[in-house]
């Protein structure tokens, strides 16, 4: 491997690990120091608006109704969720933020947003063109390695879900 491809991959190995060891501070310092990373992003997931079901939840996270089942009622006993059965059809589970969890998860949004923005903001309009040109080609590799493994079309759609949230409430902030 040449010296260029080698320092490439470190250093994106690196910036995924700080990336994620920032978003884990951030949390844990910050006002919802009681949720975890994996707990934000249900809450990122369920979304702030509409109720969903646990089923369509546990789809777009890409794990288990079981799985999130567990998750739901620590994020029931802190207070993120609510859980209410379907008032046409009682077997069916909806959850839905709470003030605080639709509070939480803009928290989150603004992490992000802020990672963004401290990234973009040393460069020319040129140059932050170019640098989104590059994400944009490494995003659709990764996308395209991604789709060659089972289940992994329900976690990119939870990553775009997450994205599009972060836009609309980058918008709604102005």
């Amino acid at each position: 491997m040449r010296d260029e491809e080698l320092e490439l991959a470190d250093r994106l190995v690196r910036i995924f690990e700080n990336v994620l060891f920032t978003e884990e501070k951030s949390i844990q310092k910050g006002y919802f120091s009681d949720l975890s990373i994996a707990e934000m992003h249900t809450l990122d997931a369920i979304g702030p608006y509409e109720a969903r079901t646990m089923t369509e939840t546990a789809s777009s996270l890409g794990i288990t109704t079981g799985t999130l089942t567990v998750s739901i009622d620590r994020l029931v006993k802190k207070g993120y969720v609510v859980r209410n059965r379907d008032e046409k059809d009682r077997r069916i589970v909806r959850i839905s933020l709470t003030r605080e969890g639709k509070l939480a998860s803009r928290m989150h949004g603004k992490y992000h947003k802020v990672l963004a923005r401290h990234i973009l903001e040393p460069y020319t309009k040129e140059e932050q063109a170019l640098l989104m040109s590059m994400v944009e080609e490494l995003d659709k590799y990764l996308e395209s390695q991604a789709s060659r493994y089972n289940g992994s079309e329900s976690v990119r759609k939870t990553a775009k879900e997450v994205a599009a949230k972060t836009r609309r409430r980058e918008n709604d902030d102005g």
